[in-house]
């Protein structure tokens, strides 16, 4: 049986590899094919579908929107959606031009106690969607902490003097855009361990009346004991239940390919989505 990777991250927003990095590692580890999901952003597509048929797996091109809803931060993937649409990526523009104001604000805070700039933050691919991953990776460069996951803990965390919001498109609302983008929306990893606690049931329901298709609940970062009320509700709600490894190159302790999807649920989004290869 074929397995699918549907969540990873190139250097264009807070991955370490190329998308066509991604493609032959897709291929090394025996994975049937892979979705480039970079934040906010389709830059990577091109060079992704390309190596993908170099390398002789399949190729689905994603896309992972920061949202919010009710105050609490939800990330939704979106499979396939149609690149000139316009409601959608001009919305997604208003994310990419706050996150690098917020990028550049933290950097401002950061500066006056630990020796970082915002050259050494954005570093060679400054069209990437900047993010803290990046900021995390100069305080690292710079040998102030070992690893992204130290720099997030001590100074990077929402309880930081340094740490500053961001703008979010409202989780209903992209859910919606997705779909009239041609897209398949998928909740990402909603019981991760990062989050005080797991998506409700209720937001599920919520979710799945704007138009949802699935939730990723095979994830690494999902916790085991907030996953059994998740599956119920999703089963009750008719959601297509997927899996991934949220690959970020060295960026993350995540491996490409080691949680999956299955050939069925590849094809299910492939014959759903406006852009299915």
């Amino acid at each position: 049986m074929r397995r699918f990777d549907l969540h990873t991250h190139s250097v264009h927003s807070d991955g370490t590899t190329r998308p066509a990095e991604i493609a032959r590692e897709a291929a090394a580890v025996g994975l049937g094919g892979f979705a480039l999901t970079d934040h906010d952003t389709v830059d990577g597509w091109s060079e992704a579908r390309d190596a993908a048929r170099e390398a002789g797996v399949e190729f689905l091109p994603g896309i992972e929107i920061t949202t919010k809803h009710r105050w609490h931060s939800r990330h939704l993937l979106g499979y396939g959606i149609d690149p000139a649409a316009g409601e959608l990526f001009d919305a997604l523009a208003e994310v990419r031009s706050s996150r690098v104001s917020r990028a550049r604000e933290m950097v401002r805070r950061l500066s006056a106690d630990y020796r970082i700039t915002w050259e050494e933050v954005v570093g060679a691919e400054d069209a990437r969607t900047v993010g803290r991953p990046h900021i995390a990776d100069a305080l690292v460069a710079a040998g102030y902490f070992a690893d992204r996951g130290t720099a997030f803990a001590e100074v990077l965390h929402p309880g930081s003097p340094y740490y500053l919001g961001t703008y979010a498109i409202d989780t209903v609302e992209a859910i919606r855009m997705v779909r009239s983008a041609g897209g398949v929306p998928v909740l990402a990893h909603p019981a991760a361990l990062r989050q005080q606690a797991p998506v409700a049931p209720v937001e599920l329901q919520e979710f799945r009346a704007a138009g949802l298709w699935g939730a990723e609940l095979d994830h690494p970062e999902n916790r085991a004991d907030w996953l059994p009320l998740l599956r119920e509700a999703a089963s009750e709600l008719e959601l297509a239940v997927t899996g991934a490894s949220d690959y970020h190159g060295a960026g993350k302790a995540n491996r490409l390919g080691e949680r999956s999807s299955s050939e069925e649920i590849w094809e299910a989004i492939r014959g759903l989505a406006a852009v299915p290869r």
